[in-house]
């Protein structure tokens, strides 16, 4: 290790760890630190069940992350990482036994809305679709001072999505596709009437549309090891089992960069009440499942299906939502997503045998178990279902917290994606990236664009700290 690094990252998921590889792309010396024992974050993989099955702890299905500008301008395939495709990206059941779907083509998707809301979906979506790799650029990108390559796009877009969800699905007569685009705007756990969560809803279908919802060969810890992989390739060095507790921790470098909780941040960096206005939303509650057999769904759709949403109705999912996050309650019903890995990789569990993953929404901090909650619910969309269990690992809030320090109080997303937070995180800025401290920045999912496995935190704040690095050389 060079006496002076360029720059020291500390936490190893997948925006610390991009964030290190755009900087080494560059010639820039860099260092990365991280607590665990592994490296991941969000996206990891271990044996939490029985022996010779691999579970996701964190994130399992990636849409975002396969349409990710910053993992398509890197070479991760050559790294290990595979994208791998259900027959269907999502399906929606329904208690009657049929299912809404999200599939790949907008024509089938539409088709299982029924005829009176058919029109309406293709109306909304195929507009976006020829220019959406442009369009992702644009809204991953930092959204206040980033020149948008398409502007024209980029604003229609906005009139679209920046109304609340509740809004944009008065455009559908039918339950099919309300409770179909409510369950997207729920993987951000924010309550449906909120500012911009149409958009939520319609990046998720056209994630969908354009490149599926993909699970990562081997479980999501690929993406991370693929990423840290690379970074060595280039130079950069990963040191795990490292806490960090104040900067004095770490070797001099020209810039340090965080991939942690702004909380966690201004402890370490010492600044005091900088980020005191920033809010943590609720959390969820994280069942995986050994079975014995794949889950026996009523609807035949959802047993095609990568991802596939619990929630009766747009009305039942924004009840569950409004509990979590809003009334500091448990939902008595509550909306689920839920991932089958094993549909499509058979090395996630031993033959005949499968992986499923599942939660549903909490209040931040919550200490209870939900898990008879969850069983009854899977129980009314897959009759059987219990008898199919092997074993099962549960993880509330404080285990959530204790596995990754960036879900502060269990919020998987690390801080609130509801209101002016979910646009412009972690503060109102043009510079969200940097901090009281000109050599420290934060990149974790706390920063644009937010939550999921996409990389793009870290790899916009990489901008901000090269270009601080350039007119220091």
């Amino acid at each position: 290790m060079p006496s002076m690094l360029d720059a020291v990252v500390v936490g190893a998921g997948p925006n610390g760890l991009t964030a290190a590889v755009e900087l080494a792309r560059r010639g820039f010396s860099v260092a990365v630190f991280e607590a665990k024992s592994t490296v991941g974050g969000g996206s990891r993989t271990a044996e939490l069940t029985l022996p010779g099955f691999r579970h996701d702890p964190c994130a399992a299905a990636h849409p975002l992350g396969v349409n990710s500008p910053a993992f398509k301008a890197m070479p991760l395939h050559r790294y290990g990482l595979e994208w791998l495709h259900a027959e269907l990206p999502m399906a929606h059941p329904f208690p009657d036994g049929s299912a809404a779907v999200l599939s790949r083509s907008v024509g089938e998707t539409a088709a299982s809305f029924g005829p009176r809301d058919a029109g309406a979906y293709r109306r909304l979506v195929e507009p976006f679709l020829p220019k959406w790799d442009t369009l992702a650029r644009d809204f991953m990108s930092l959204p206040l001072s980033a020149l948008p390559r398409d502007p024209v796009t980029l604003a229609r877009f906005g009139l679209a999505g920046l109304p609340p969800s509740t809004w944009l699905m008065r455009r559908f007569k039918d339950e099919r596709a309300k409770a179909l685009f409510a369950g997207l705007v729920a993987h951000v756990i924010a309550p449906l009437g909120g500012l911009a969560t149409g958009a939520v809803g319609l990046v998720f279908a056209l994630a969908a549309h354009a490149a599926g919802w993909p699970v990562a060969r081997g479980g999501s810890q690929a993406i991370a090891d693929a990423l840290t992989a690379y970074l060595k390739d280039l130079g950069g060095t990963v040191h795990t089992d490292y806490e960090v507790k104040r900067l004095d921790d770490l070797p001099p470098a020209r810039a340090y960069v965080f991939d942690t909780s702004p909380t966690a941040l201004a402890r370490i960096a010492g600044f005091g009440g900088h980020y005191e206005q920033y809010r943590y939303g609720a959390s969820v509650f994280k069942l995986d499942y050994a079975l014995d057999g794949p889950v026996p769904w009523t609807a035949e759709e959802a047993r095609r299906a990568g991802t596939v949403q619990v929630g009766a109705s747009r009305a039942e999912i924004g009840a569950a939502l409004d509990a979590a996050s809003r009334h500091g309650r448990a939902p008595d019903r509550p909306f689920l997503i839920t991932v089958q890995p094993s549909l499509v990789d058979p090395s996630r569990a031993p033959e005949g045998k499968h992986v499923f993953w599942a939660y549903g929404h909490v209040p931040n901090g919550w200490t209870g178990d939900l898990t008879d909650a969850v069983e009854r619910q899977l129980e009314r969309f897959a009759p059987g279902f219990r008898d199919r269990v092997l074993a099962r690992a549960t993880a509330g809030p404080p285990e959530l917290a204790a596995h990754n320090a960036n879900y502060v109080g269990g919020d998987i997303a690390c801080g609130a994606a509801s209101g002016l937070q979910l646009l412009l995180r972690p503060k109102l800025s043009l510079a969200p990236y940097s901090t009281p401290h000109p050599a420290v920045f934060l990149c974790s999912s706390a920063t644009p664009p937010g939550p999921g496995v996409h990389g793009m935190s870290g790899h916009n704040a990489a901008k901000a700290v090269w270009r601080r690095l350039r007119q220091e050389r």
